[in-house]
């Protein structure tokens, strides 16, 4: 059982962030609840639609959304929507799923609540590969496009290293500020700050 309370990650004035780990791929999922009207957004149905089911339940979420199409994301996206979670991702990745509701539009504003969650298109990892950010708070939920260490993988098919390096350089590292707490797909958090002055390293690595 997924108790809310055992699940909070972050939380400010107006907003909780919980974030569960599931799948054989240790997939963070996120949930972004505004506190002031109890709505709610879950990052990416990755694994455990059962647990994730009942987490959004508890938290009031009323849609998914998917921050890439890679099949460790999606696995519980259709058990969502057969319950009746509306399901959105962007076009370029649009085809990686067997089913979804929604298009997500690059430079978009999502409400949740009182909370303005903004789409950035990031593309590298995958074709559609978006991040997300809270108006008026410093956390950026990344997807797979950065982690602690450098760019997600951009090997498989539809992945470029040279666009995922520009979109971390422009739309991510030239946006926010060092402060700004990063949540990935995987793994731990990190901050612009922290990641920011390797890019040039990571560049000459080549991955």
């Amino acid at each position: 059982m997924t108790s809310a309370a055992g699940t909070l990650h972050h939380a400010d004035t107006g907003l909780e962030v919980h974030k569960v780990v599931v799948g054989p791929m240790d997939n963070n999922v996120f949930v972004i609840r505004c506190t002031e009207t109890g709505d709610s957004v879950l990052i990416d149905a990755a694994n455990e639609h059962d647990r994730l089911l009942e987490l959004a339940k508890s938290l009031g979420v009323r849609r998914v959304l998917e921050t890439h199409g890679h099949w460790d994301h999606i696995q519980a996206v259709p058990e969502m929507r057969d319950a009746g979670y509306s399901v959105a991702v962007t076009s370029g990745d649009s085809a990686m799923l067997d089913t979804y509701d929604e298009i997500l539009e690059d430079d978009s504003v999502i409400p949740v609540g009182r909370l303005r969650l903004h789409t950035i298109l990031t593309p590298g990892h995958t074709p559609g590969s978006m991040c997300f950010a809270i108006e008026g708070f410093p956390i950026l939920f990344s997807g797979d496009t950065l982690f602690p260490g450098g760019p997600g993988a951009t090997q498989f098919e539809g992945g470029d290293f040279n666009s995922i390096i520009e979109s971390i350089e422009r739309r991510l590292f030239a946006r926010f500020s060092g402060d700004t707490l990063v949540l990935p797909g995987h793994g731990d958090d990190t901050t612009i700050g922290a990641e920011s002055p390797h890019l040039d390293e990571w560049v000459q690595r080549g991955w």
